[in-house]
């Protein structure tokens, strides 16, 4: 069974790893290499102990517990692999973050899939360099745990082992989840880890009309990182292709509001599920283009009666 770390006064331990370290250079003399690993033992376990021991275990008891400790003190904020591994102060430091992620809920992502997030326009954090970032990067989205993600997690898990293509499963999956908060390390693992993802989510949203929203393209009110199916519904075919950049320069020139009853998302009820779409004014089929002067901001009550007294 694997050595567990053990909490101690710092400075007892950084007194303990000099002294070991010290007397470690008597072995540099020896020939013996096992000699050399056994006589580093001691001190690779004081250095563990030491840095499970910068979290008290009064705040956190378990390295599970002292990964999401140090994460939700650096929430919003690029951790490092190898830091989670000295707070942790256990080797399977790995495992825990995906059973933070998979079975309690907590919105972390790596860098990789935010950058991927990042290349499609959906990862917001302007501070964050995501084109940098690599699979040891890791970030917490949100303080607070998404109580339901075990049972989506589930889910997902059923879903990736079908033999339908990346798109096609991340919109069965959306469809499952209307109106649910999910994340993009969500949507990567049902893609099987395939860089495609959010490029597909793009296209759900942009060419085949699912009004999948995220804070930079329609819903300024969710988290970073977050996707959501707002309705089971595609737009119009005639409203659909509409380029994200334009997508957002139009919500944003509308402040997010119906142009013709004055419907935003802070009025949404279960009782009355509408979202936002984008309509044209000269419509598309007679020549009007994806131009914000031919775009407005409509809900789609307004945007069915539009279309209903056009015909």
């Amino acid at each position: 069974m694997p050595r567990r770390s053990k909490q101690e006064d710092l400075e007892f331990l950084r007194k303990k790893l000099i002294g070991l370290l010290t007397g470690f250079e008597a072995e540099l003399k020896r020939s013996d290499l096992r000699e050399k690993v056994r006589a580093l033992v001691p001190a690779f376990h004081t250095l563990r102990d030491l840095g499970s021991s910068l979290i008290p275990s009064a705040v956190a008891a378990s390295g599970r517990d002292r990964v999401l400790a140090y994460l939700r003190k650096y929430a919003l904020t690029v951790v490092r692999g190898d830091e989670l591994m000295v707070v942790s102060g256990i080797g399977d430091w790995p495992r825990r973050v995906r059973e933070l992620r998979k079975e309690f809920g907590w919105s972390i992502i790596t860098g990789t899939t935010a950058k991927e997030m990042d290349e499609e326009g959906d990862f917001p954090l302007k501070e964050i360099e995501a084109s940098k970032l690599g699979p040891d990067d890791y970030i917490l989205l949100s303080r607070e745990p998404d109580r339901d993600a075990a049972y989506r997690w589930r889910i997902a898990n059923d879903i990736r082992k079908k033999k339908t293509g990346v798109r096609e499963k991340i919109l069965e999956f959306m469809r499952l989840n209307v109106g649910t908060r999910i994340t993009g390390e969500e949507l990567r693992y049902i893609a099987n880890d395939k860089t495609e993802w959010a490029r597909r989510v793009r296209e759900l949203r942009t060419e085949l009309g699912w009004p999948v929203v995220t804070k930079s393209t329609g819903r300024p009110d969710l988290p970073v990182g977050v996707y959501l199916l707002e309705t089971d519904r595609q737009s119009p075919p005639h409203d659909r292709k509409i380029k994200d950049p334009v997508r957002r320069q139009v919500l944003r020139r509308d402040k997010y509001t119906c142009v013709k009853c004055g419907w935003n998302h802070k009025l949404w009820n279960r009782s009355d599920p509408r979202h936002l779409e984008l309509h044209h004014v000269e419509h598309h089929v007679k020549g009007g283009k994806n131009d914000p002067e031919n775009l407005v901001t409509i809900c789609t009550v307004c945007h069915d009666q539009e279309h209903r007294h056009s015909h």
